[in-house]
């Protein structure tokens, strides 16, 4: 009688853990808000050249503009803006 004990118990221990590893992978794909559908992005990271161990250079669209950023562990700074027209302005 104890193996029968024992055989419901791993079919019942592997039901559950199936059960959780399917829940988490539908949560991933699915996730809150995002519901079947990718949304447009207002940014769009354009391209990004790391410089050194902690920073890098970043071009980035954002509301018709073009920006050149510079991310480090202590900020973001803002180095040049291009508009649609194509005119640079420096930051």
């Amino acid at each position: 009688m104890m193996w029968l004990y024992l055989l419901k118990l791993v079919l019942v221990l592997l039901f559950v853990s199936g059960l959780a590893f399917g829940s988490l992978w539908l949560w991933r794909r699915v996730q809150p808000g995002m519901a079947f559908t990718q949304r447009e992005r207002m940014v769009k990271l354009v391209d990004a050249v790391p410089l050194g161990a902690t920073g890098k250079l970043a071009v980035v669209d954002f509301g018709g503009k073009r920006l050149l950023l510079a991310v480090s562990r202590t900020g973001v700074s803002l180095i040049s803006e291009s508009g649609a027209d194509g005119t640079t302005h420096d930051a």
